[in-house]
């Protein structure tokens, strides 16, 4: 073998790889076994996906050294295409849990009659594209990662075959993410026209030295670049999509994009600001902050206008409280444009706290969508009287998503981003939010109170058996809540230390 075929080998690095390729074969499998299971034992499908994302996820054990990296520039083994750091193992667990959350919620979703064989594997595939994106560092594989992610999305959002109003969602869902994806395609053309290379390290490197007659291409190309991932974050006015989309899609399916979606494009936002354009901070900085104003506004003064009508869906009420969750996860990436300190972490702590809390509220939407198939705040009424528990934990799932106590994770991590947008000098910012947190104080703690109601004399007490799988997940989304809120410096570590 000569030199130049020697140096051309790159050895792959499989651990490193492992909870991706994982979910991805799994997937594959899943599909396969669909054409040989009887329908009588389809659910077995459902019970080797969950098997599956439980593997993925343990096998980041080994990996909590945060010190791997592969597919590396033969010419440069420090610039890698996949790096497995803490950064990536925090959000791969996110991602990861938050799959297995929605496939135990799924599991019990009887009255879907979704094709299994098809659901599961577009579930896996998109967790896969999901879990892939924190580790790419380079634009090729980061626009790859996130079709992979959205794709199946699609798909999933309109599974329920001949119900007019999930064909809607899914096409509204899929034209708008299909523009967003061109126009960010069209900016990574530009970025790469104006550096020479993709890996988001070089071109760090090569946007300081960018030639006089460039600048302006640079410049088009780190904003169109944001778009697509503003999109998936439903950052306003990118969010339109979100109310019907969740309406639309089946439950575990809305509480997925809720979470997973968000986090794809919160890391994608992440990785091509702080990490590729830190040089034009002055571009996307003062973006991000007029963004993150706009959504955590626009979401709470349309949850508020769900609360006046007379019907109100808690499944639009929760699509557009995520948006303005949203708006509040903006602050901490605005806030590193201004500021020399690590202010990133305060985005992960929170994605955290959210992911937790809302799969849990929608554990419970799920819940009782068995009973009350239209899903309305009312249907909520007198819960604490036929389920205490199950009312007792949804109040604690709303509180922290309105940072009160009990929901000590939930208030430490609001004062985290607050924090964040003080310390980058960021004082308007900072009464903005300020301003939304009081807002969203009515309507969450409104939800909060209809679970302690009397219940309507015509209402029945008695209800029926709950199905495994949801009380799993509602307990799990429960224990890692009060886990956090007990011991929250398990996440806000994070928004301490430096995580590139």
């Amino acid at each position: 073998m000569t030199p130049t075929a020697a140096s051309l080998i790159q050895s792959v690095d499989w651990l490193a790889i492992a909870p991706p390729t994982l979910t991805a074969l799994v997937a594959l499998a899943v599909l396969v076994a669909d054409l040989f299971v009887p329908a009588p034992r389809k659910q077995l499908l459902g019970w080797t996906a969950i098997a599956g994302l439980v593997a993925s996820i343990a096998l980041l054990v080994p990996l909590r050294a945060g010190d791997r990296s592969t597919f590396c520039l033969t010419t440069d083994p420090a610039v890698c295409s996949y790096t497995a750091d803490h950064f990536t193992l925090v959000l791969q667990f996110l991602v990861l849990g938050g799959a297995l959350l929605t496939a135990l919620l799924s599991l019990a979703d009887t009255k879907e009659k979704l094709p299994a064989g098809e659901y599961w594997f577009l579930l896996l595939s998109s967790a896969a594209g999901a879990a892939l994106l924190p580790a790419s560092r380079d634009l090729a594989t980061l626009v790859v990662a996130l079709e992979v992610a959205s794709l199946p999305a699609f798909a999933l959002v309109g599974l329920r075959r001949g119900d007019r109003r999930s064909s809607e969602a899914a096409l509204k869902f899929f034209l708008s993410s299909v523009t967003a994806t061109a126009v960010t395609l069209l900016g990574v053309s530009f970025v790469y026209a104006a550096t020479g290379t993709l890996h988001l390290t070089e071109i760090a490197q090569r946007l300081d030295g960018v030639p006089g007659q460039l600048e302006t291409l640079a410049r088009a190309g780190v904003a169109l670049t944001l778009v697509g991932f503003a999109f998936k974050t439903a950052a306003v006015p990118f969010h339109f999509w979100v109310p019907d989309t969740y309406v639309g899609a089946p439950l575990p399916v809305a509480g997925y994009l809720s979470v997973v979606g968000k986090a794809v494009g919160f890391t994608g936002l992440i990785l091509v600001t702080v990490v590729a354009f830190p040089s034009y901070a002055d571009v996307w900085g003062p973006a991000l902050a007029v963004l993150a104003a706009l959504t955590m506004t626009v979401g709470n003064v349309a949850a508020l206008r769900q609360v006046s009508t007379r019907a109100w869906s808690a499944v639009r009420l929760l699509a557009w409280s995520s948006v303005a969750q949203a708006g509040y996860l903006l602050v901490p990436i605005a806030a590193a444009a201004y500021s020399s300190d690590d202010q990133i972490g305060a985005t992960v702590a929170y994605a955290l706290m959210y992911a937790v809390v809302n799969l849990g509220a929608f554990a419970v939407v799920v819940l009782v969508a068995r009973t009350h198939p239209e899903n309305r705040v009312e249907d909520y009424r007198g819960l604490y009287a036929t389920r205490p528990l199950t009312a007792l934990t949804m109040g604690f799932f709303l509180l922290n998503l309105a940072g009160l106590p009990p929901g000590v994770i939930g208030l430490f991590a609001k004062v985290t981003v607050f924090s964040a947008a003080v310390d980058a000098g960021l004082g308007w910012l900072a009464v903005v939010m300020g301003v939304n947190v009081v807002i969203g104080l009515y309507y969450y703690l409104r939800w909060t109170a209809v679970l302690f109601r009397a219940p309507r004399a015509e209402v029945e007490t008695a209800h029926a058996r709950v199905p495994a799988p949801v009380t799993l997940a509602i307990v799990l989304a429960a224990v890692v809540g009060v886990v956090l809120s007990g011991y929250p410096q398990f996440a806000l570590r994070f928004a301490a230390n430096t995580l590139f």
